[in-house]
């Protein structure tokens, strides 16, 4: 074992504000904010037909405040933790117009105003409204984020957004990679081969970069030779010819919409709610590829951005976006978010949107996203124990429910019809269990979180916890706030009842348990008082870990000094003396763990440490005949300190 010193954790660093695989993030992240931003107007322009001038002139100046405020504060907030921890491996969050809303706003709140009234600014403005109400949602959820975050499991958080990841941002660009395989194939190419195999391309050039850039320059020489029409040469001149600058600026339109605020509740309420959970499992999987960032932060950013942009004329409330550990892998630290904010901005500024969609063909940037898809659904397995598994799945149905619901409802409204006027009972003869998955994918995210988080507490034999949940589960379906129509005042009798059922079970087989100990450790956690710890030599192995608390053990340990290495701690009888020693806390994904087991020196082995609140935990433990053999060391009180006193530049 090495005794060379790294870097104390704490020194001042310089992060870089850019970095090679920045390149990397940008136009993978420029590109999905880009296509929303693409999207929101042609739904305005479109489906909802606000007038172009308040589309170029208020909405998309004021998305190109909100998103760029955001994107430097997700950089200074990256700055900050890797300047504190003395890393140069911290990826910013990504941000950008949330989907989920932009396709909300639209539908349920802009358009029935549009068509109730005939009046598109009217409808304008009820959109401005509720995203101020989502705003504040959001920042109220900033209160109480962090102590939801602690309750919940991981693999349950990470479950919900892995259903995501497959649904809504895999599978669309994967269809659309289809359309057009001969250009698609190429960027999937360079992104499997540079990104999912890890293989540096000629002369290290940037794959994401490499990729759409070759795909596009096929996709031209296609169109120019005339063997494709998949692009128009006249849009990129007509494109250009119709751009003009536009600045945003704040005006009352917004209390104008808050004049008839009941009908917009219905729908801000829990989309709020789903904003501020979408949230906190963002952070969670942030976290969990080594990014330990504040919830309250986060949420407080999206609430303000929301409220701002409502102000300024955008009815879009931005967010978080899922795909941090996507972006970190590919190379992404600080700067390609800060760019993308900048590069959003002056698109939105411009009118640069439909020249950018005039060069680039879809099938050239899809990839992007479906690598970013694979990769955060791939994470909810690879950082949660084995026996999580079933749970995690658990967890992503409902979104998967969420999304087939919303492929039939498109479908029967592409063939000029409805689920109304087809009827349910039609559909579940065809074999289609409508109503079913209707019920299940609404409030996709929060169902999936009380599901999954249920199935943790079962598996981990905590029957009280998982009934508490499940009667949290009943009480959102009571309002409407999950697998419910609307909200309202018991909005979905039969979904409560069945939760209800499922927490009284849940606490009866919790009664009927109640003598039974389970010494079962947790698999996820490791107790580390050596070389392990923050700024010694081995901490290098729990690399992909996260650090969850320092901590001590409890008094009945005793600690030797071998060779001046590594520390050999040893339990003691009742009868003995013995002593409280510090370490550090973590959770650690399988992978790592097992890193950690190959790589520890002769004696050394996993076993139950009691910790100083009563917790009993994995740690490191030595044995005692050994450990016997050397210096006995416990009066310091842990390693860092005895190794201060002998070599006070290795602490």
């Amino acid at each position: 074992m090495s005794t060379t010193t790294p870097p104390a954790v704490g020194r001042a660093a310089r992060p870089k504000w850019w970095v090679k695989g920045d390149w990397n993030g940008l136009f993978g992240l420029g590109t999905n904010v880009l296509l929303n931003v693409i999207v929101l107007t042609g739904l305005c322009l479109v489906v909802v037909n606000i007038p172009s001038e308040t589309v170029y002139g208020r909405i998309l100046p004021a998305l190109g405040i909100a998103l760029p405020l955001g994107n430097i504060w997700y950089a200074f907030l990256a700055r900050s933790l890797a300047k504190r921890e003395g890393r140069s491996d911290v990826t910013a969050l990504p941000f950008g117009p949330s989907v989920p809303h932009t396709f909300i706003v639209v539908f349920v709140v802009m358009l029935p105003v549009a068509l109730a009234t005939g009046d598109t600014l009217a409808a304008w403005r009820a959109g401005l409204a509720w995203a101020f109400i989502i705003g504040c949602i959001v920042l109220l959820g900033a209160m109480f984020g962090p102590w939801i975050r602690r309750w919940i499991p991981r693999a349950a958080l990470l479950g919900a957004l892995a259903g995501i990841s497959i649904t809504f941002i895999s599978m669309s660009p994967a269809a659309q990679m289809w359309q057009a395989p001969w250009i698609a194939f190429i960027a999937f190419a360079f992104i499997l081969i540079g990104w999912l195999g890890g293989r540096k391309l000629p002369g290290d050039a940037p794959v994401g970069l490499v990729a759409v850039l070759l795909a596009t320059a096929v996709a031209w020489i296609a169109v120019l030779a005339g063997w494709s029409g998949i692009l128009q040469p006249s849009a990129v001149s007509e494109s250009i010819a119709n751009l003009a600058v536009s600045l945003p600026f704040p005006t009352g339109d917004v209390l104008t919409g808050l004049s008839d605020i009941t009908p917009l509740l219905a729908s801000a309420i829990p989309l709020g709610i789903y904003n501020f959970t979408e949230g906190m499992t963002n952070v969670e999987s942030a976290a969990a590829a080594g990014d330990r960032y504040s919830v309250r932060q986060v949420l407080s950013a999206d609430g303000l951005g929301a409220i701002v942009g409502s102000f300024l004329g955008s009815p879009f409330p931005p967010a978080v976006y899922i795909g941090h550990p996507g972006w970190k892998a590919v190379g992404g630290r600080i700067g390609y978010s800060l760019v993308t904010g900048v590069v959003v901005a002056v698109v939105c500024f411009t009118g640069l949107v439909g020249t950018f969609l005039a060069i680039f063909p879809m099938q050239a940037l899809v990839p992007v996203l479906l690598f970013i898809g694979l990769v955060i659904g791939a994470q909810a397995f690879n950082v949660s124990a084995r026996r999580y598994a079933p749970a995690i799945v658990l967890a992503m149905i409902p979104s998967l429910a969420e999304w087939a619901t919303g492929l039939i409802d498109n479908s029967l409204a592409a063939a000029g019809t409805s689920v109304q006027e087809v009827g349910v009972a039609t559909l579940v003869s065809g074999g289609v269990v409508y109503d079913g998955l209707k019920l299940l994918g609404q409030g996709a995210v929060l169902v999936g979180i009380v599901l999954g988080a249920i199935a943790c507490f079962v598996i981990d034999r905590r029957m009280y916890a998982a009934a508490i949940t499940a009667g949290i589960g009943a009480a959102l379906s009571f309002v409407g706030l999950i697998n419910a129509l609307e909200v309202g005042w018991n909005a979905s009798p039969g979904v409560s009842l069945g939760y209800a059922f499922l927490a009284l079970l849940l606490a009866g087989f919790g009664w009927y348990s109640r003598r039974e100990v389970d010494t079962a450790l947790d698999d996820e956690l490791l107790f580390v008082n050596g070389t392990l710890m923050r700024g010694l030599e081995q901490h290098g192995n729990l690399a992909g870990a996260e650090l969850l608390e320092e901590a001590a053990t409890a008094p009945r340990y005793r600690m030797h000094s071998i060779g001046d290495v590594h520390p050999g701690m040893y339990e003691v009888g009742d009868a003995e003396e013995g002593a409280s020693i510090s370490g550090e806390l973590y959770q650690v994904p399988t992978d790592v763990l097992l890193k950690v087991i190959e790589n520890e020196p002769a004696g050394l082995h996993r076993g139950p440490v009691q910790l100083a609140d009563g917790r009993v935990v994995p740690g490191i433990l030595y044995s005692r005949e050994m450990a016997e053999r050397h210096p006995d060391i416990t009066l310091h009180g842990g390693w860092r300190q005895y190794r201060a006193t002998v070599a006070p530049s290795a602490h």
